[in-house]
């Protein structure tokens, strides 16, 4: 596939966000975002890029700096474009762009940057972000926050730009498989989780049908239904990952299994996520022969199984915790979603 050129003829990956197309500071904070999910790369993982060039890249400072509307400091886009993977010639793109917008915004004082000194490193406050509606309450992280903009950055670069992991040398060249007999890259991989049984069916947002416990939980649904969370498989250890949804809505949330209360043994997204909680991490077991690429998923914090409720095949059934039997409801498929 022929790479795209910009107006000053550099040559970009096929498919990344395009920064000279950016008009505004939101707009460009919005392509951003997108660089961050067309590279497959955590905010974690970003913050390790960033220390083995000599960057210094803060997950908090990324966080914060992402939320806003207000454009970023040089430094931070040189270095948060770079741990994405660009090339020198291609983070230069970025830093015009973001000179351009500078200049166009700037008052006629004497400023000259309009963003003052650490900005990215203030907190700030998202009322009025989150969905206060309790049928509708999500519990994701804070990148709940640019949940609205990557809406905005998947129609205008096109979804599949959300999708692509970044064809950098560093991602091309890594051998390191996490996960024994399913090919995860080690910094996690885009995926659809279906029940063996049922493999037109995807894990995905559901709701309890006994109605006990109102906020969206997993559940098995028809795969081409037009609105659901993408998944998203990050390794955190040997034979053992976390589950991330990127929400449309609500942006990324980490499946986590429910102990107590009302939705005791029902799987959640939330936005508390982090990578030492044993709610958080699910142990990946292949069932059978490696070519039927079946596997259970036992959560950590108890080594039981993910099945599905009662057995059940339609549409809705919840994802719940139990013991495991061996039973065909606690296998399942997992088709990871390969580059353009």
């Amino acid at each position: 596939m022929e790479q795209e050129a910009d107006s000053n003829g550099v040559q970009a990956p096929p498919g990344a966000p395009r920064p000279d197309q950016a008009r505004t500071a939101a707009e460009f904070t919005t392509a951003l975002r997108a660089l961050r999910i067309y590279s497959g790369l955590s905010y974690r993982q970003l913050e390790g890029k960033a220390a083995a060039r000599g960057d210094t890249l803060a997950s908090s400072t990324i966080a914060t700096a992402l939320g806003r509307a207000t454009l970023p400091r040089e430094p931070f886009v040189a270095a948060f474009t770079r741990a994405c993977g660009l090339g020198e010639a291609e983070a230069q793109q970025w830093l015009d762009a973001r000179r351009r917008l500078a200049v166009a915004q700037q008052p006629s004082g004497p400023h000259t940057d309009p963003v003052p000194p650490h900005a990215e490193e203030q907190t700030t406050s998202h009322t009025g972000e989150v969905d206060r509606d309790p049928q509708r309450r999500h519990r994701y992280r804070h990148l709940r926050l640019v949940a609205a903009a990557a809406i905005g950055a998947g129609v205008a670069l096109g979804v599949q730009t959300l999708l692509l992991p970044l064809s950098a040398p560093d991602r091309a060249t890594s051998a390191t498989r996490p996960v024994r007999n399913l090919a995860i890259l080690a910094v996690g991989s885009w995926a659809q989780i279906h029940p063996a049984r049922t493999p037109r069916l995807c894990v995905t947002e559901g709701r309890d049908r006994t109605h006990r416990y109102a906020t969206a939980i997993a559940a098995q649904s028809p795969c081409a239904q037009a609105v659901r969370p993408r998944t998203y498989i990050e390794p955190v250890g040997e034979n053992l990952i976390q589950i991330q949804w990127h929400h449309p809505k609500y942006g990324i949330g980490c499946l986590t299994l429910l102990r107590h209360g009302p939705g005791r043994d029902l799987i959640e997204p939330r936005d508390d996520c982090a990578e030492d909680d044993p709610a958080q991490q699910f142990r990946i077991e292949l069932v059978g022969p490696p070519a039927s690429a079946h596997f259970r998923l036992r959560p950590a914090a108890t080594g039981q199984c993910l099945s599905v409720r009662d057995q059940d095949t339609v549409a809705g059934a919840e994802i719940v915790e139990g013991r495991c039997s061996g039973a065909r409801d606690q296998e399942f498929l997992i088709t990871l979603i390969p580059p353009a």
